[in-house]
């Protein structure tokens, strides 16, 4: 169930709201004159959900290559060679 609180809140209670998405790790909704109007959130979760967007991204890029005909290199060979490279260095 989502959280919903009204713009008040954020003066009156903001270390409730703030508490409240650190433990749980779910947004808070805040309403403005009983409407939607913006969303507070955890930095470790907002950071969390801004890898996994950009994660998507580059899926869908990689996809997006691979049905116009392009191909990849196979990982076997791949980590065979950074082993090569490596092998002594560390």
């Amino acid at each position: 169930m989502p959280s919903i609180r009204p713009i008040s809140d954020l003066r009156n209670s903001a270390n409730d709201i703030s508490d409240f998405c650190r433990q749980t790790r779910e947004p808070v909704f805040i309403t403005r004159n009983g409407s939607g109007d913006m969303v507070v959130l955890n930095i470790d979760e907002y950071e969390r959900q801004m890898a996994l967007i950009d994660l998507y991204g580059k899926l869908a890029v990689a996809e997006e290559e691979i049905s116009s005909g392009a191909t990849g290199e196979d990982f076997l060979s791949i980590a065979s060679d950074l082993r090569e490279r490596i092998h002594g260095t560390i």
